[in-house]
């Protein structure tokens, strides 16, 4: 009987250690659908696609360096896109060896896939990142299945699948 209460005490001890990890692991899956949906509402278009090109330079005072990447768009979520690229501006970069950084922004490289929240950029033709780093999903290939993932490890096509169900029941 004593081994029995020792192994039902140890089985008690365990699952008490282990509860809280299961709650915080609903948690931030309950935080990041709720930041999906909150970036999919205030996006003007949500694309997928690949990165083909990167410019960095000043702006017209030389006072700030911004980067206007292009995306080749692959698929369009939300929104229209005109045409099969997109221009994306961002603050920061390198121009004659002199480099500017933000903290929080999306920066992009060159071949990047990437799934992105983007709001019409007012000063120029193109587009701006959502919410800064946020709005930015990198899209890997999983080395083993060859499946496209999200950054968070989730597969990329439940992903658009979710967020397709947030625009259609806005």
């Amino acid at each position: 009987m004593l081994n029995l209460n020792r192994f039902l005490f140890l089985i008690v001890f365990i699952l008490g250690f282990q509860f809280p990890a299961f709650a915080q692991n609903d948690a931030a899956a309950n935080n990041d659908a709720l930041k999906i949906k909150n970036l999919t509402r205030g996006a003007d278009i949500i694309v997928t696609g690949k990165v083909t090109k990167k410019t960095a330079g000043w702006n017209d005072n030389k006072t700030r360096i911004y980067t206007k990447t292009t995306l080749q768009v692959d698929e369009v979520l939300k929104g229209n896109s005109r045409g099969t690229a997109v221009e994306i501006t961002y603050p920061g970069g390198e121009v004659d060896g002199i480099g500017e950084l933000y903290t929080h922004t999306a920066t992009f490289e060159k071949d990047e896939e990437v799934l992105v929240f983007l709001k019409k950029d007012e000063k120029s033709q193109g587009y701006k990142v959502l919410n800064g780093e946020e709005g930015k999903i990198t899209v890997p290939k999983d080395t083993k299945t060859k499946d496209k993932t999200s950054s968070s490890d989730m597969q990329i096509d439940d992903l658009k699948s979710q967020i397709k169900s947030y625009i259609k029941n806005k």
